[in-house]
C-alpha cells in the first residue's frame, strides 16, 4: 500500500509571514496540530501547537511570523513511497505526521492514525507510537 491511498489530500497551509496568532486560530478550526508552511507555493517548513508553545509563548518571541518558529528540518513522504517505509521513518524521527510532497509542492498529509486503520500497517503504527512516547516520557 502506497502514501497516495491513506493520506489526507486536502491540506490547508499558511504562509510564511502569516501572524502565529493567526495560524493557532486556523489550528483551532481545523482542530489539528499541525499546519504545513510555504513559501511561494513550496513546502518550507511545519509550525506545530508545539512549536507555537516553545518558540513563540515560552520564549516570549519578538516576531509573530510563522517563519520564525516553524521547524524547517523536514522529514517528508512521497506519494508513492510504501506506508511501511513512512511507519519506519515516523518511529526513527519519533514524529507522529509527515508532510507529503511531489517536488517541493506539498500535495498531502499522512499520520500515525491513518497508518493505523488499516490491517497491514497498524502493528507498525504501533511500533512507531511506542517509540514516539518512549522518547517523550526521557524529555520530561
Amino acid at each position: 500500500m502506497n502514501v497516495r491511498e491513506v493520506m489526507s489530500a486536502n491540506v490547508d497551509v499558511c504562509q510564511v509571514n502569516d501572524n502565529v496568532a493567526d495560524v493557532a486560530k486556523k489550528m483551532k478550526e481545523l482542530n489539528v496540530g499541525s499546519i504545513p508552511v510555504v513559501d511561494n507555493n513550496k513546502l518550507v517548513g511545519t509550525i506545530t501547537d508545539r512549536d507555537i508553545v516553545i518558540r513563540y509563548v515560552a520564549e516570549d518571541s519578538p516576531s509573530s511570523q510563522a517563519g520564525d518558529i516553524m521547524s524547517s528540518d523536514l522529514v517528508t513522504a512521497s506519494p508513492e513511497m510504501d506506508v511501511k517505509e513512512v511507519a519506519q521513518l515516523m518511529e526513527e524521527h519519533k514524529i507522529r505526521r509527515l508532510p507529503v510532497k511531489e517536488n517541493d509542492d506539498i500535495v498531502g498529509i499522512i499520520t500515525l492514525g491513518d497508518i493505523a486503520v488499516d490491517e497491514h500497517t497498524k502493528e507498525q503504527a504501533k511500533a512507531a507510537l511506542d517509540d514516539i512516547m518512549q522518547g517523550s516520557k526521557r524529555d520530561q
